[in-house]
């Protein structure tokens, strides 16, 4: 797999600040954008949260992002672009760490604030939830 040029890596982050004003968040205002780069390095699948008034029942724009990659038949993620404007930067909820290291410990996630891009942290999946439950355990 080769390194992302700066310019896919900067188009994966504008998709995920994009994605953010279509978030259905009418309970918390906490708006949440995703863009999934997938394996092939070509396909970017995005996503955003949509609040329910039965809260259990929402869905994190993490997940959203990565149930429509999985729909289109991708299963390779690569990299998840999240964006919201929130200072300090916002990372992935619990249930969305584990949602994604389910694709891959490896996957490298780039929290933005959508209100300045340039401002980001970075991790891997491994790094957000380093005792993670994962399909090997299922295996032994």
């Amino acid at each position: 797999m080769s390194p992302l040029t700066e310019s896919q890596t900067e188009s994966i982050v504008r998709k995920a600040v994009a994605v953010r004003s279509k978030a259905y968040a009418p309970y918390s205002n906490f708006c949440v954008g995703a863009a999934v780069l997938l394996d092939d390095g070509a396909t970017v699948v995005v996503g955003c949260n949509v609040e329910n008034a039965s809260y259990g029942l929402s869905i994190c724009a993490e997940r959203s992002a990565i149930c429509q990659a999985v729909a289109l038949g991708g299963r390779d993620v690569r990299i998840v672009a999240i964006a919201v404007a929130a200072v300090p930067m916002a990372t992935p909820c619990g249930a969305c760490r584990q949602f994604i290291a389910e694709f891959g410990e490896n996957i490298r996630l780039i929290c933005v604030n959508a209100d300045d891009p340039q401002l980001r942290q970075q991790y891997s999946a491994s790094e957000l939830l380093p005792h993670g439950f994962s399909k090997t355990i299922l295996k032994r």
